[in-house]
């Protein structure tokens, strides 16, 4: 072979190091403000049970609550696939897995509620319940009845309630660390945020706890409620959405969409309130958008239609929350709220189903990626991410089983995890 020719240039090296040099803050700021996903999992939903109603049993009993709601109006994967539409071919595997969630973990994520569902009570009985919180926490997760996450809804930054949320905070978290520590699963909701000065009071807070009891710092996490306009569009004009999450100082674990509190703020009336309203599409979209690349994760509201009732009228809910589960999972809303047991199966249906129904092709399209088999679509590495990202997501809340995609793929779940979190700038990941 011949002597390679040399490849020309006109730059001198000296331009690249002062343009590297120039871009030294820009990538600094890159790498804090989006780090990207956490690579954790993400609960499909989250309940809500007030703070004075939850209990040892509760997330048992929501789960054979919801057993029983199958038995009683689709007792069969025919009749459950029937009322909900879901194709045949899927009706016997998302029926059977359906089952099995609600007989192991019916409970993804479960927030104790001591702000609107809660009720007006005294000082003394909040502070007792909000201990019986702590302890019955600490007892689940010993003890292994515990969903993978949980925590507590605590009134807000606003001036009537301040002081009582904070007391309620530090009287749970508190309560957690006499009984042996915090919980790997612990998550904090801060409501009706409307100013960023709030998120970082909130911060404050959480970091004087931190060094009250020699915790890391930085080891406590919070999702912030956006239930008011002023969250979304500031006075002046921004997004107030997207300051906040810079408030938080990497605290910010998710943004939660309040359907009902958010609809009256903007004017909807009652009848109209609901997670599909062009008010609430807007509110997500811009908490969507802010959140991207950031590690904070967008969650749906709920819908108040509870499938009680006769068999007509709980088929009638069930589509009706079947139908907006799907919708949400289409728009990327990968978590929404629940608030009645009833609802259990239709997530669950809805969620499987999503899952399911794009297995083949969403494995087959990763499969030609990785082996460069091309086929009818080409696809990008950023394509590659999120084929990755939602076989994850079917395989953390049981739609899917790992075996299976392996089979399909080729791949572990270590080289999903590769492809579904790369590090910024890198992602030309190759698996074997």
């Amino acid at each position: 072979m011949g002597q390679q020719e040399k490849v020309a240039t006109s730059l001198a090296g000296t331009v690249s190091e002062h343009i590297s040099a120039s871009l030294t803050a820009v990538d600094a700021e890159l790498a804090r403000r989006y780090p990207g996903d956490p690579g954790t999992r993400q609960p499909v939903h989250t309940v809500y049970v007030p703070g004075d109603v939850f209990a040892a049993d509760t997330i048992r009993s929501w789960g054979d609550q919801a057993l029983e709601a199958l038995d009683a109006h689709a007792p069969d994967a025919a009749s459950f696939a029937a009322a909900l539409g879901i194709p045949e071919e899927l009706a016997g595997p998302v029926h059977d897995r359906v089952r099995a969630k609600l007989e192991r973990e019916p409970v993804e994520d479960l927030r104790i509620d001591f702000e609107d569902g809660y009720g007006p009570r005294s000082g003394a009985e909040e502070d007792e319940a909000a201990a019986r919180a702590a302890r019955l926490v600490s007892q689940a997760y010993g003890d292994g009845t515990s969903a993978p996450y949980m925590g507590i809804r605590m009134k807000c930054m606003e001036a009537a309630v301040r002081d009582r949320g904070i007391r309620t905070t530090d009287v749970f978290l508190t309560g957690l660390m006499r009984a042996g520590g915090l919980p790997d699963g612990l998550v904090l909701t801060l409501p009706k945020v409307t100013y960023p000065e709030q998120v970082t009071a909130f911060v404050q807070l959480l970091e004087a706890f931190e060094k009250a009891h020699g915790l890391d710092a930085g080891r406590i996490g919070f999702e912030i409620q956006i239930e008011t306009s002023q969250s979304i569009l500031a006075a002046d004009g921004t997004a107030a959405v997207a300051r906040m999450i810079d408030a938080a100082r990497g605290r910010a674990t998710g943004l939660h969409y309040g359907t009902f509190d958010y609809s009256a703020c903007v004017g909807v009336s009652p009848a109209y309130q609901a997670s599909d309203h062009p008010a609430a599409d807007h509110a997500k979209a811009v908490m969507q958008v802010a959140a991207a690349g950031t590690g904070v994760r967008v969650c749906d509201g709920s819908t108040n239609v509870l499938p009680v009732g006769p068999t007509s009228q709980v088929h009638e809910a069930w589509r009706l929350h079947y139908g907006l589960t799907r919708r949400a999972l289409a728009r990327a809303y990968y978590q929404g709220w629940d608030m009645h047991p009833g609802h259990l199966p239709t997530r669950y249906a809805a969620v499987y189903t999503f899952y399911r129904e794009g297995l083949e092709q969403a494995a087959g399209r990763l499969a030609a990626y990785v082996a460069k088999a091309g086929g009818d679509v080409m696809d990008e590495p950023a394509t590659a991410k999120a084929l990755s990202g939602y076989l994850l997501r079917g395989i953390d809340c049981g739609a899917l089983d790992t075996a299976e995609v392996a089979r399909l793929t080729g791949l572990t779940r270590a080289d999903l995890d590769a492809f579904a979190s790369p590090r910024r700038g890198g992602l030309t990941v190759t698996a074997p």
